[in-house]
């Protein structure tokens, strides 16, 4: 091998890996556009059977399908978004009004009562709150030379998202209309003599993956009526939005399920700031919090084995230890993606591989 070919192989290499670097740094520039095509996919993949239905069932041209999905799917964000509506005006009502010694002293009292029922003052606690408390000058101190800056940061993050909701309700119209455009705009990447394999892959995914996404959506479902009945017997104040957030985060497996409990136990007590702790704001969190495990009980043993054993095909166990290896390695946003994710490898490997002994034994309950 002589000093040419050597060189060559050096600068080819060199080539190689500048050009890799540009290809990531283009993707990094447009992160932001990859998002929403994400987005509008797994949107497209839940509104999927209703466009077939409206196509076969209803006899609907393709695009007024496509429209009457779209239609109802806004509407649905609509009614999520009015929900908010009456507690963040009653939030604003509440600051406008708020009398900052008063909440002082309910959140001291409140303390004082815990400490005394729980018998805390041993750990001296109840002096470094009253101390934190009477040190506390957060309104006080505001500095309203912030204003300005807080709307501007107001009126980007709502040109933001209404570029971002425009992007995805564009791209979302043509996925739905043609749900092979995804495909095959990834096919242009692909041999020739793989395409066939692609093409298999790509329709059990959207196949799998559209279960699944209605599977979780049934689950927030049945979470949301279980946690709204709960809070609403207790007499919750604002009992829909609490149930729909703390239903909203069990999407995060394990850590959402965690943070809800706490969040909904949290707001029953505040709730009733100024109640006695031990005859009102103890019962009525404790009784919330038997409501909540009912509701994760029925999650855990009813709802998650059913949307993972009808929609992605796999064991329960399987799924758990996916979900916590992903969690280490990537954090909340891997377990947040590691059952679309799996599904794809699983999906993948059964194709290409289907002849291997191990793949054959994996991916068996795949159809």
């Amino acid at each position: 091998m002589n000093s040419k070919t050597i060189s060559k192989g050096i600068l080819r290499a060199i080539a190689i890996l500048v050009g890799i670097a540009l290809l990531l740094y283009f993707l990094y520039k447009i992160q932001a556009v990859i998002a929403y095509i994400i987005i509008a996919v797994v949107i497209s993949l839940i509104g999927r059977p209703l466009v077939r239905f409206l196509r076969i069932r209803c006899k609907f041209n393709d695009n007024i399908a496509v429209l009457t999905t779209m239609t109802l799917m806004v509407a649905f964000l609509a009614g999520l978004i009015s929900l908010f509506i009456p507690l963040i005006v009653e939030q604003g009502r509440n600051l406008s009004l708020l009398d900052i010694e008063d909440l002082k002293g309910n959140l001291q009292h409140l303390y004082i009562q815990m400490a005394d029922y729980f018998n805390l003052h041993q750990f001296n606690f109840e002096k470094s709150l009253q101390e934190s408390i009477t040190k506390s000058k957060f309104i006080s101190n505001i500095d309203l030379s912030a204003i300005p800056n807080l709307f501007n940061f107001i009126l980007g993050g709502i040109g933001s998202f209404s570029v971002a909701l425009f992007s995805i309700i564009f791209i979302l119209f043509f996925f739905l209309k043609d749900s092979r455009l995804f495909q095959n705009g990834l096919l242009t990447f692909v041999p020739d003599d793989q395409e066939k394999h692609v093409i298999n892959s790509m329709e059990s995914i959207k196949n799998l993956l559209s279960r699944y996404f209605i599977g979780l959506l049934l689950q927030i479902t049945v979470l949301f009526v279980i946690y709204t009945i709960v809070l609403l017997i207790f007499g919750i104040k604002n009992a829909i939005v609490i149930a729909f957030l703390c239903a909203l985060l069990n999407l995060v497996p394990y850590v959402g399920p965690l943070i809800g409990g706490i969040l909904m136990v949290s707001l029953a007590m505040t709730s009733n700031l100024g109640a006695d702790f031990s005859t009102v704001i103890l019962p009525k969190a404790i009784y919330v919090l038997i409501g909540f495990v009912i509701g994760q009980l029925v999650d855990n043993f009813i709802s998650q084995p059913f949307i993972f054993s009808s929609s992605v095909k796999s064991h329960p166990l399987e799924i758990f230890l996916v979900i916590i290896i992903s969690g280490i390695v990537f954090g909340v946003t891997g377990m947040i993606l590691a059952v679309p994710v799996y599904t794809a490898i699983k999906v993948i490997l059964r194709e290409f591989l289907s002849e291997n002994t191990i793949v054959k034994k994996f991916t068996k309950n795949l159809k």
